[in-house]
């Protein structure tokens, strides 16, 4: 024979924690999602920098003398560029090869979008190598600070 207990009868959800991490949840993807607005300068006939987002680094420095450094780039799409211009792979090639013409010893800086496919670099990087330049550096942005409960910005390493 089987004896009824009176809390079986009936089961209850709570629904109020239930609320508490659904909101929880919400503000912590609210929080934690970036956004940003894009750069646009009005006015500007041609852009003063590419829009490329570079890969972060605990060791990136800045440039002493940017001045003398060949500055090269790859775009996510994979186009290629001498400063702000974007250029062939041949005309690329022409440049690299009459900067080493002049110098031999040329700084050159590759400034490659975190989204650019490895391939697009690696083949700029071995165009500098064939016409001698070997003073290659890859351009990367410094590690943004995180904030503390505190308030203060604390470096991530």
């Amino acid at each position: 024979m089987r004896v009824r207990r009176p809390d079986d009868d009936h089961i209850d959800v709570q629904m109020a924690p239930l609320i508490d991490v659904v909101f929880l949840l919400l503000i912590f993807f609210m929080l934690t999602m970036s956004i940003r607005k894009p750069d646009v300068r009005e006015g500007v006939a041609a852009p003063l920098e590419l829009a490329l987002e570079l890969p972060h680094s605990g060791a990136a420095v800045a440039s002493s003398n940017p001045n003398d450094t060949l500055v090269l780039a790859v775009d996510k799409s994979g186009n290629k560029y001498a400063g702000v211009q974007q250029l062939s792979t041949q005309a690329l090639h022409n440049i690299v090869k009459a900067a080493a013409a002049r110098n031999p010893n040329q700084k050159v800086r590759i400034d490659a979008d975190r989204s650019a496919k490895y391939e697009d670099v690696i083949e700029v990087i071995e165009l500098c190598q064939f016409e001698g330049l070997r003073n290659v550096g890859l351009h990367t942005a410094p590690t943004p600070p995180t904030v503390t409960r505190e308030g203060m910005p604390h470096a991530t390493r």
